[in-house]
């Protein structure tokens, strides 16, 4: 039948994230693909997973058609892991969690005091290697709070305690922070374009920093993010006595806080900060690709509040209605209201749990289940 505006819909673009624990942002758009054909054979399907700087990013450019690069770097806790960067002509995708996120390290192994960003400065300098011109800097899923100051080493800074000794590793060493050199940081950075693509703004430190909002998702007791909080603050100040004025103005600006802090290393390397979504939708082309469609279908684990403040659902689902294209999403869970997704731009949500009602069985059988509720949405739109 014909949608609700009386338009018989054949082309539709996928641009959805992916379900966290469950299926990689490639993997719902196959699955939906699958569920779409069964209902409408004909319909054509684009797929172009998307990511909002997170870990996923860098498997979205492949997606999209980047050349993936891996390379050997420091984890978060100093061994050495395989991580990779997406790379095309002169423009490379950069996710932090490839090298220091929560993924790299041990199952239920925490470290919010020592862990360390090195590997991120290690694989922005692969991508400098590479001859990147334009580098975007995804993060977020770290297992760090160290304010980038691994990265910062990683690419020629020095952090010295009183002693003039290399502080330790992590946000936990900077309490002892004397002073900061950072006349040898690597000169290629003053050349190119460093994008800071994050979808949260937290500044980096205080009531709604780093420390305080992302820490104990890192294993942070109240005692540690205490203590990280002071000790960026002192990193902050540090070096405010190296650089001057602007690394206070960074301190305190929107995603300084990203990831552990990493944001405000970027800026200091003068990154700019921009909605990861949006970074993401231009560099992948999905301006085009949604000029083909005429139905959108976004989605991502869970709908919910988080989703209205920068993911990539409702990235998606703004830049489709700015298009005038009618959009609908998949989720594993759905916590919005039918008011709140029609303020997003998104006409109505499928959730795993309308199918299953067995919240475990949807997470361990989601790949399925998504076909399913790929089903409904054609004989909805497409048949």
């Amino acid at each position: 039948m014909a949608n609700a505006v009386g338009k018989r819909t054949q082309r539709v673009l996928i641009a959805a994230d992916k379900f966290k624990g469950s299926l990689t942002a490639v993997q719902v758009a196959e699955r939906v693909t699958a569920g779409l054909r069964r209902v409408a054979p004909s319909v054509e399907v684009e797929a172009l997973p998307v990511a909002d700087g997170g870990d996923g990013t860098v498997d979205a450019a492949v997606a999209a058609g980047f050349e993936r690069r891996e390379v050997r770097v420091a984890g978060p806790l100093g061994n050495e892991v395989t991580a990779a960067f997406a790379l095309r002509d002169d423009t490379a995708v950069v996710e932090m969690a490839e090298a220091s996120g929560l993924q790299r390290l041990p199952a239920g192994v925490f470290a919010p005091l020592t862990a360390s960003t090195y590997g991120s400065g290690e694989l922005l300098r692969a991508a400098l290697d590479a001859g990147a011109r334009t580098i975007v800097f995804g993060v977020g899923g770290s297992a760090t709070t160290d304010g980038g100051a691994g990265m910062l080493s990683a690419l020629g800074a020095r952090f010295l305690d009183a002693d003039g000794e290399p502080v330790s590793p992590g946000g936990g060493g900077l309490a002892d922070l004397a002073s900061a050199d950072l006349s040898d940081l690597d000169p290629r950075l003053a050349q190119v374009e460093l994008v800071l693509a994050s979808d949260v703004d937290n500044p980096l430190t205080g009531p709604k920093g780093a420390p305080a909002v992302y820490g104990p998702q890192k294993g942070a007791a109240p005692d540690d993010v205490e203590a990280l909080d002071e000790a960026l603050a002192n990193y902050a100040k540090t070096l405010e006595s190296a650089i001057g004025p602007k690394a206070a103005e960074y301190a305190a600006s929107p995603g300084a806080g990203a990831a552990g802090g990493i944001g405000y290393g970027a800026l200091i390397v003068g990154a700019r900060f921009r909605p990861g979504i949006e970074v993401m939708l231009d560099v992948l082309g999905f301006a085009a690709a949604l000029d083909r469609a005429d139905l959108v279908i976004t989605g991502e684990g869970s709908l919910d509040e988080q989703t209205l403040h920068g993911k990539a659902p409702a990235g998606v689902a703004a830049a489709a209605r700015a298009e005038g294209k009618e959009v609908v999403a998949v989720c594993g869970r759905l916590a919005l209201q039918p008011e709140a997704l029609g303020r997003a731009g998104i006409r109505r949500a499928y959730p795993l749990t309308d199918a299953e009602p067995d919240v475990a069985k949807c997470i361990a059988d989601a790949g399925p289940i998504l076909e399913r509720v790929a089903e409904s949405i054609a004989r909805d739109f497409l048949s």
